[in-house]
C-alpha cells in the first residue's frame, strides 16, 4: 500500500512537470505580446502627445501671424483722397468693401484734374491719382511728383500688352485701356459699304462736313488719341493728316458727351468716338455702327499713381492693388456703359458685345508727354481756323 502511494506521488509529480514544461512556452508568448502592446501603446500615447505640441504650436504661430498682421494694419485718421474722372460710384464701396479703407474721390474731366493737381504744386491734396491720361501722368513722374520704385505684390497678374506699360522707375501701373476713338457712323445715313472704314476716309469728299470728334486739350482720351497720329506719323505728317480733316470740315466738340449729342441730332454723320460711348449709343437704341480700322484704334490707357507726398502710403498702395485685382477689374466692367474697356490683368471677362478683334494702338508716353503742350497748341490753333 505503501509502494502504491509512493508510485501515485510519483506519477502525480511527474505530470505536474509535464503540465508545467507544456505551458512554458504559451507563457511566454502572452508575456512577449502584453510587453508589445504596451510599447505600441505608448508610442502611440507619444504620437498623439507629438502631434498635439505640433498642434499647438502651428495655432501659436498662426495666432502670431495673425497678430503681425492686425500689427501691420493701417489706421486711417482721414479717407484716402483719389483724384479720377470715372467710376466714383462704385469705387468708394468697393474698396471699402475689400480693404475696409475710407476713399474719398474728387472727380474731373482730364483738364480739370490736371489743373487741379498743377495748382496744388508742393502742396497735394491728392493721394493717388487715376485716370485715363497716361502722357499727362508720365510727366508727373518725371517732375519728382509720383512715388516710384513700388511694385504692386498682383503686378505679375499683368498682361503682357500691359507689363510693357509699365515705366522703369515703376511711378504708375495700368488699369486698362479702351479706344478713346473708333469709327462710329449713322447707318440710316451710311451703309457698311459706303461708311469710312479708315482713319484716312475721314478726308473724302464724302464726308465733309459730317464728321466730329472730342477736344484733346479738354477730354482726357482725346489727347492719346490725336497724339498717336503724331508719333506714329512723326509731327509733321501729324499736321498734315489733321489739316486735311480741318479742311474737309472736321468738326470739334468739348467732350465725347458733346459729339454723342450731335451724333444723335444728325449734326454729324460720322465721328471719332471713345468706344463706349458708341456702344452707349447702340444700347440706347441710336442708328450708329462700329468700325474698329485695320491700323489700329488710338488707346487711352488708364493708370494709377500714388503721390509722392503722401501721408497714407500703405493705404495708397492697397488702392493701387485693389485696382489691378480680377475681382475689381471685372466688378466695374460689369457696371454699366463705362465698363467698355480691355482689362489690363488675366482673369477678366471683357464686355460680351465688345469686339473681339481691336487693334488697340497708343503713342510712346515719353514721347507723348514731352510735346503734349506743343500738339496742344497746335491743335487748338488749328481748328479755330
Amino acid at each position: 500500500m505503501r509502494k502504491q502511494i509512493s508510485v501515485l506521488a510519483a506519477a502525480g509529480i511527474l505530470s505536474a512537470v509535464m503540465m508545467t514544461g507544456c505551458s512554458s512556452e504559451p507563457a511566454e508568448t502572452t508575456a512577449a505580446a502584453t510587453a508589445a502592446t504596451t510599447a505600441e501603446e505608448t508610442t502611440a500615447e507619444e504620437t498623439t502627445a507629438q502631434e498635439s505640441e505640433e498642434a499647438a504650436e502651428g495655432q501659436k504661430e498662426s495666432a502670431a501671424a495673425e497678430t503681425e498682421k492686425e500689427a501691420e494694419a493701417v489706421s486711417q485718421t482721414e479717407p484716402l483722397v483719389v483724384y479720377l474722372n470715372d467710376f466714383d460710384a462704385i469705387i468708394p464701396d468697393l474698396f471699402k468693401e475689400a480693404t475696409g479703407y475710407d476713399v474719398e474721390v474728387v472727380v474731373g474731366n482730364g483738364a480739370e484734374t490736371m489743373a487741379r493737381i498743377e495748382t496744388e504744386g508742393d502742396n497735394p491734396q491728392w493721394d493717388v491719382v487715376w485716370l485715363d491720361s497716361m502722357p499727362s501722368i508720365y510727366s508727373m513722374g518725371q517732375k519728382g511728383m509720383l512715388l516710384t520704385e513700388w511694385e504692386p505684390s498682383n503686378a505679375a497678374n499683368l498682361t503682357d500688352y500691359f507689363k510693357e506699360i509699365v515705366p522703369a522707375d515703376k511711378a504708375y501701373y495700368p488699369t486698362g485701356a479702351h479706344a478713346a476713338g473708333v469709327i462710329a457712323y449713322r447707318n440710316d445715313v451710311y451703309t457698311e459699304e459706303t461708311a469710312p472704314k479708315t482713319w484716312e476716309d475721314f478726308a473724302k469728299e464724302e464726308y465733309k462736313d459730317q464728321i466730329g470728334m472730342a477736344d484733346p486739350s479738354v477730354a482726357a482720351p482725346a489727347y492719346p488719341f490725336v497724339s498717336w497720329f503724331f508719333d506714329s506719323k512723326e509731327m509733321e505728317g501729324g499736321k498734315e493728316f489733321f489739316n486735311s480733316l480741318f479742311a474737309n470740315g472736321l468738326k470739334i466738340y468739348p467732350k465725347n458727351p458733346q459729339v454723342v449729342q450731335a451724333l444723335a441730332s444728325g449734326e454729324i454723320s460720322v465721328a471719332a468716338l471713345q468706344e463706349s460711348n458708341a456702344y452707349g449709343m447702340i444700347a440706347s437704341g441710336e442708328p450708329i455702327s462700329i468700325v474698329w480700322p485695320e491700323e489700329g484704334a488710338p488707346a487711352s490707357v488708364r493708370v494709377a499713381a500714388i503721390s509722392a507726398k503722401t501721408e497714407q502710403p500703405e493705404v495708397a498702395k492697397a488702392f493701387v492693388e485693389f485696382l489691378l485685382d480680377p475681382e475689381t477689374q471685372q466688378a466695374i466692367i460689369d457696371s454699366g456703359d463705362e465698363g467698355y474697356f480691355e482689362p489690363s490683368v488675366e482673369g477678366v471677362n471683357p464686355k460680351a458685345d465688345r469686339a473681339t478683334d481691336t487693334n488697340l494702338v497708343y503713342a510712346d508716353a515719353a514721347w507723348a508727354s514731352e510735346h503734349e503742350a506743343e500738339i496742344k497748341e497746335w491743335f487748338a490753333d488749328a481748328s479755330a481756323q
